[in-house]
């Protein structure tokens, strides 16, 4: 359950007051996500979803993701607009934590994807990326290639010796193949404003169409072709990693160019930066979980799902990733 800071029906009661939003008909907590408590509010006047922050997110960093969410509101993109208070206020306080009342928007995450709704996916993520060409406001990439070294060695006892190979035999060379690949990154490729984690739970479906784009709290300023390739690499394999599901690619690949055609040079980068994609969760996985106390209340992500990922886009071509 992804409720952290509990919230009462006095709670609510108060901070509901400051909006023009009704009284409050029915309140719950919301069981996905791991970064923050999230709670479906329905009110007189409408659904919500309040939003609490918890210590993993920066506040300093929530004013941008805030701004970025209302910019694609407000370009009629399907994402969840924040709801200001009748001060015009956004970013509030709820119970010592930074809170936000959220739009909420209609539909369900997939848990097996088709060709066809990869296709819609990619096509929305391109529609994103066009409605961001003028929003400007920069913010770097915490876990950009930067950070996979660092991230590495953290996965490592007191001694300095790596613990990777606790988890699986082949996940340290995994590890180290996509950091030797990663040292000689793609550079001088179109930038804007990318999500950075558009995997299926963050995608909400009716009637095979995107009826929502959710959870920017990895969003930040990087390579657009590098957010295709996150997206590759979360919709286009099994769960576990060890099956590439090429009429899948096809259809998000479709998708996306549809809309937006890349230039060569990001053609022929993909296969490096899903492999940076990848690399970037298989570390953040294996740093996880390593680092999990014994009997935590948390389902632990193997990072071998994305280890194999890596693996794949190590040795495919960019023709490969197009689905072809």
């Amino acid at each position: 359950m992804a409720v952290y800071t509990p919230v009462s029906a006095a709670d609510l009661a108060a901070f509901l007051a400051g909006y023009g939003v009704g009284s409050a008909v029915s309140f719950k907590g919301i069981a996905e996500g791991v970064e923050n408590s999230n709670f479906l509010a329905e009110t007189t006047r409408g659904r919500f979803i309040l939003t609490l922050y918890e210590k993993r997110v920066d506040a300093g960093d929530l004013p941008w993701f805030l701004a970025l969410m209302g910019h694609l509101a407000a370009k009629g993109l399907p994402v969840p607009g924040p709801v200001a208070d009748r001060g015009g206020q956004i970013l509030q306080e709820l119970n010592g934590r930074p809170a936000c009342l959220i739009e909420f928007l209609p539909g369900v995450s997939l848990t097996e994807a088709t060709p066809a709704a990869a296709r819609e996916v990619g096509a929305a993520l391109a529609r994103m990326h066009k409605a961001l060409a003028d929003f400007t406001t920069p913010r770097p990439n915490a876990l950009g290639p930067a950070s996979w070294p660092p991230l590495a060695a953290r996965c490592a006892n007191e001694s300095g010796n790596s613990r990777l190979g606790e988890i699986d035999a082949d996940l340290p060379q995994a590890v180290e193949r996509g950091l030797a690949a990663a040292a000689d990154w793609p550079a001088g490729l179109p930038q804007s404003a990318i999500h950075a984690d558009l995997f299926p739970d963050n995608v909400l479906m009716l009637d095979g169409k995107v009826t929502g784009l959710i959870d920017f709290y990895f969003a930040c300023t990087d390579a657009r072709a590098y957010d295709v390739a996150v997206t590759h690499a979360a919709w286009c394999f099994s769960a576990d990693g060890r099956q590439f599901f090429a009429e899948r690619a096809a259809g998000l690949m479709a998708g996306y160019l549809a809309e937006i055609d890349l230039l060569p040079a990001e053609r022929a980068a993909l296969p490096r930066l899903a492999a940076g994609a990848a690399l970037r969760f298989t570390l953040t996985r294996a740093y996880d979980w390593l680092n999990t106390p014994a009997g935590a209340l948390v389902t632990r992500k193997d990072p071998m799902a994305f280890a194999r990922r890596l693996t794949w886009y190590l040795d495919s071509t960019p023709e490969m990733m197009l689905g072809g």
